[in-house]
């Protein structure tokens, strides 16, 4: 079946069930994330049930915390995107509003889980809370699930290098510049998309031409210089690329900026829209005493880039 979506439980079809479901807000959708996931897609294979998300937006934290609400890795679309990526058939995109926050546990599950979406399995993790105030966890789902008729998974964390995978720690690895692990912990490049924009003109005229970056996303690398790789939004093209985020204090900059020089040209029209992939840090952001050293320094930066790049080709 095509990949569906929907958006409130006044629209969930009757035949959402029989489902495989993990529930989450999955920001990210990171390692730990896809353990649950394809727990889910496996299970569902051989009963022929449909495998599920119930994920919700906006972000429960929004509502109930909003001065701890966190930057989120991802836009909701993009969610959507990975998970179907890791071939789940359909999404439950639960408005989180008052009166679902409000729901006791025995009611979310009963009057949502087993009454609207059919579910006769469940994935979640070990840390997984539910219900009015976090009521519910575990056990009280695996009581339910024994009364309601659905049977319970539940996977234990992922951890690397002694660190839980999580998104909150995700956002701490890429908040400090640790660009490499949290692109471990995500199993993919964490990235920037949005429109090209026009910028000051300098770096065409005075170091190297760039790509200037206008995204929305929530949650950005420190300033600094970074090895890059990026998309064409809009065609297959991909180039390698380095990119500094910052304030170009060398030209009294105002606000901040997201650079991309690219290391080979483009064919054809520029691109309107861009993805940046950060692949590895290399350098603070610093005020160079004239356009001329600045560009020196992008070229040296620039090798580093070209390094890497024939490094990593040659693993492959």
């Amino acid at each position: 079946m095509a990949f569906r979506v929907i958006r409130s439980l006044a629209e969930v079809p009757q035949d959402f069930g029989p489902c495989s479901l993990t529930i989450g807000n999955f920001d990210g959708v990171h390692a730990g994330h896809r353990e649950l996931i394809r727990r889910v897609v496996t299970t569902a294979k051989r009963p022929k049930w449909l495998p599920s998300v119930l994920t919700f937006d906006p972000h429960p934290s929004r509502l109930l915390a909003p001065d701890r609400s966190p930057h989120l890795l991802t836009s909701l679309e993009q969610r959507l995107s990975l998970m179907q990526f890791e071939r789940i058939e359909q999404v439950l995109v639960l408005p989180f509003t008052r009166e679902i926050a409000s729901l006791s546990a025995e009611s979310f599950v009963r009057d949502v889980l087993v009454n609207r979406l059919g579910v006769k399995h469940v994935v979640v993790g070990d840390n997984f809370r539910f219900g009015s105030k976090q009521s519910g966890d575990t056990t009280i789902l695996r009581e339910l699930g024994e009364q309601l008729g659905f049977r319970l998974d539940v996977v234990g964390a992922v951890v690397m290098r002694d660190r839980v995978v999580s998104s909150s720690e995700i956002r701490k690895l890429i908040g400090s510049g640790e660009i490499g692990f949290a692109n471990r912990m995500l199993q993919r490049p964490y990235g920037l998309e949005g429109l090209v924009v026009q910028g000051h003109g300098i770096g065409s005229k005075q170091t190297v031409p760039t790509l200037n970056l206008k995204t929305d996303a929530e949650l950005l690398p420190p300033p600094g210089v970074y090895i890059t790789q990026t998309w064409d939004m809009d065609s297959p093209r991909k180039w390698e690329s380095i990119t500094n985020v910052g304030y170009r204090p060398t030209f009294q900059g105002e606000g901040l900026t997201i650079e991309t020089f690219l290391l080979s040209p483009f064919d054809g029209e520029s691109p309107v829209e861009i993805r940046v992939e950060f692949l590895q840090w290399v350098r603070e952001e610093r005020k160079f005493p004239n356009p001329e050293t600045l560009k020196q320094q992008i070229l040296r930066d620039v090798g580093k880039a070209k390094a890497y790049f024939s490094r990593n080709a040659s693993l492959r």
